[in-house]
């Protein structure tokens, strides 16, 4: 068979045979070839350089793989390089610790205080009929607070008309008739708040009635011993001393915890009282309660104050946590903003209503009912 219907002949070290000698070091394409071939593209030194964000962010790796290139050393993106910190100015000097500074304005709070006291000092001794008519005042704008925040925070619309004219008649049957008139007005103002209710749709019935009966023994129920212990032959000085003691129980719990408090006591509640505000408050009320007992009350004497002083700081501070954590179920600061640095109503009265039937029970018990 002639070689040429095979083409050229095999080269060296392939199918011819070894004695022909090396291959030529020629271009393995011949120069038309050459001319026709372009560059390759400059492949960046990152395998995942040519890929979109949406490619590199699912965690597919197949490319890789198939590419056998490594995985860069350093960071891709700017942001995972590590930073130095800024260096410090060397004129800039530390900043001076804060001082502790007071949740409410001082002067307001300190200016409202010594106005409400005035009114109920002089109501209290010139005309207890009067006295009578701030404490019913006083419960029906509370109770109006509590309703309104009870609808803006959870939609719950406890009846404010019956829980009104209630609470008055509450509080006023508590003075006229003792704790027989305020039990029977107790019992009437839920019958009126559950009857009430019934002109509207069932829906939310259950829970707005029963806010409405937990306001009206939260509020005028508990004010009803405050009128109770007016009706006493030396009532004037009894209400004096439940107001004094409770005053001063607060007082001492925040004087001491804002300048030793270091230790919470109930931080998930109330994270502003601690617990040596609390012996604070202990402290402050025995020593006041020793002295009133002593010095004010007819019959009494300085070791029931003691005990009138320890009971009082423990019923305010509980009363004082209990309407903090009604508050933070709401979600709220204050109750109100009827009084410049107080907040509402209610957010005075917190200590106040939690502390009347300790003291009122204790007096009688002590003193008798005068």
């Amino acid at each position: 068979m002639n070689d040429s219907s095979w083409g050229a002949p095999p080269r060296a070290g392939y199918w011819g045979p070894p004695d022909q000698g090396p291959a030529p070091a020629g271009p393995a394409y011949d120069e038309h070839d050459a001319q026709q071939t372009r560059p390759m593209p400059i492949v960046p030194d990152f395998p995942d350089a040519g890929r979109d964000a949406e490619d590199r962010d699912d965690g597919d790796d197949r490319d890789d793989r198939d590419r056998g290139a490594a995985q860069p050393s350093g960071p891709l993106f700017r942001d995972e390089m590590p930073q130095e910190p800024m260096p410090t100015p060397p004129s800039a000097a530390p900043e001076p610790p804060q001082k502790k500074r007071a949740g409410r304005d001082l002067r307001a709070a300190i200016g409202v205080g010594v106005a409400l006291g005035a009114v109920i000092v002089a109501s209290l001794f010139i005309v207890k009929a009067v006295f009578v008519g701030v404490i019913a005042v006083a419960v029906v704008v509370g109770l109006w607070e509590l309703t309104s925040r009870l609808e803006e925070r959870k939609q719950i619309k406890a009846p404010l008309v019956p829980l009104a004219v209630g609470g008055a008649a509450m509080v006023v049957a508590g003075y006229v008739r003792g704790a027989e008139g305020a039990w029977v007005a107790m019992a009437l103002t839920a019958l009126a708040v559950l009857a009430w209710r019934m002109t509207e749709p069932p829906e939310g019935y259950l829970k707005d009635v029963t806010a409405g009966v937990f306001a009206a023994f939260y509020v005028p129920f508990l004010a009803t011993f405050v009128a109770m212990m007016l009706t006493a032959d030396d009532g004037a000085q009894r209400v004096l001393t439940f107001l004094v003691l409770t005053v001063v129980s607060d007082t001492g719990a925040y004087a001491v915890g804002w300048r030793f408090g270091k230790h919470k006591l109930a931080p998930r509640i109330s994270p502003g009282k601690t617990r040596e505000g609390l012996v604070g408050a202990v402290t402050f009320a025995m020593v006041a309660g020793a002295l009133l007992m002593q010095f004010v009350i007819d019959d009494g004497t300085w070791w029931q104050g003691l005990l009138l002083g320890f009971a009082v700081a423990a019923s305010a501070t509980l009363g004082d946590l209990g309407e903090s954590m009604i508050k933070r179920d709401l979600g709220i600061k204050d109750m109100g903003t009827l009084l410049p640095g107080h907040g509402g109503i209610m957010d005075r009265l917190d200590s106040l209503l939690p502390t009347a039937p300790v003291v009122w029970l204790l007096l009688v018990i002590f003193v008798g009912s005068g």
